[in-house]
């Protein structure tokens, strides 16, 4: 076998046939997800009639539901799973922490705090008087671009503090922990002083649900994912030389801090975007790529496209079961993540310090 005009050896060939056998699995499920996903709810869709209304068949009944509710849904948490996925094995990449994501680098909880502060304190939240909505958001738009506001500023703050201290790993993470802690009490403080009715709507902002997206929010998602992705996908091989060490990538003639600064900027961008539209969803970003590299190893030539896979995916899953667990009630999707996600992690905590 050659590769570049040099010779590989056969069992090396093998190995990477099997990350690329991985990722076109990991395809395959996504895509019986997605259907899966769409088939299931309070009124059972044959999955046939939902592949039949992705080709613009079927019965016209059928498709109301999966193109006008459902499908929306799906990709919306396939996208935000998979954003949130990726730039949580970017994180952790670049500043050579495992527990570097979204969520534990405070971006989740400053998008919260804009979130309260645009329903508390310019009013675009409210309660319903009816059982069935008990509670809406005003304007919508307004509180996620608040949120949005927030969650970039949060990265902004740990970006100038990493600037001005040459981009080290170790001030990046101790200054979003700080943050998240700061985000925290600010919420906690708009709470205290809000009525009952903001106070709902603020608590129902924070249930990370891929539900209230729409269709209007798919374009955005879908190509801030694949911008960054296309970004990341060209600085792999700088990926791989971070993981060495910023020694080694200097003498690779990999500008680390340079490179590490505008990768947390762009995940800043990809994270607050998915947190921003669709609440605060924790663990995805976190969980997955540990997972992901049990079977994939450290290469981001693989890891890249499998964490956006395989961080849909689970979400889609995810999704899947907190409308099914409770029907006809509809658990938000970011309580179901916390309950599988938090002992997944600790297990994958206890395995490697066994190993």
């Amino acid at each position: 076998m050659h590769l570049e005009g040099h010779t590989v050896s056969p069992a090396y060939g093998r190995h990477i046939r099997n990350k690329r056998f991985i990722l076109a699995g990991l395809g395959v499920l996504c895509l019986a997800m997605v259907v899966f996903s769409v088939s299931r709810g309070a009124v059972a869709i044959p999955p046939l009639e939902v592949i039949r209304a992705f080709f613009g068949s079927g019965d016209e009944r059928w498709k109301i539901i999966i193109l006008n509710i459902r499908l929306p849904q799906a990709l919306a948490a396939f996208l935000a799973g998979g954003g949130l996925s990726l730039a949580g094995v970017v994180m952790q990449s670049v500043l050579r922490n495992p527990l570097g994501s979204p969520f534990t680098l405070g971006i989740s909880n400053a998008a919260a705090f804009g979130a309260a502060f645009s329903i508390i304190v310019l009013g675009s939240g409210s309660m319903q008087s009816s059982a069935a909505q008990a509670v809406t958001i005003v304007n919508p738009w307004m509180t996620t671009g608040t949120a949005f506001a927030a969650a970039l500023a949060c990265m902004a703050v740990v970006l100038a503090i990493a600037s001005a201290t040459r981009g080290t790993p170790e001030v990046m993470v101790l200054s979003g922990v700080a943050l998240s802690s700061l985000f925290t009490a600010g919420t906690m403080f708009l709470q205290y002083f809000a009525d009952d009715s903001q106070l709902a709507a603020a608590v129902f902002w924070s249930f990370g649900d891929v539900s209230r997206a729409s269709w209007k929010e798919i374009p955005l998602m879908g190509g801030l994912l694949l911008a960054c992705f296309c970004l990341f996908f060209l600085r792999r091989f700088d990926f791989n030389a971070l993981d060495c060490g910023d020694e080694t990538a200097l003498s690779l003639g990999v500008p680390a801090s340079r490179i590490r600064l505008e990768s947390m900027a762009a995940t800043s961008l990809l994270a607050s975007v998915m947190v921003a539209l669709l609440g605060v969803i924790g663990f995805v970003g976190l969980v997955c790529p540990h997972i992901l590299r049990r079977f994939l190893g450290s290469d981001h030539r693989f890891l890249l496209p499998g964490s956006v896979l395989a961080g849909g995916l689970l979400l889609l899953a995810a999704d899947t079961g907190a409308r099914l667990a409770f029907a006809p009630r509809t658990l938000p999707v970011s309580v179901f993540t916390a309950f599988l996600g938090a002992p997944v992690f600790i297990a994958l905590i206890a395995r490697r310090k066994r190993s």
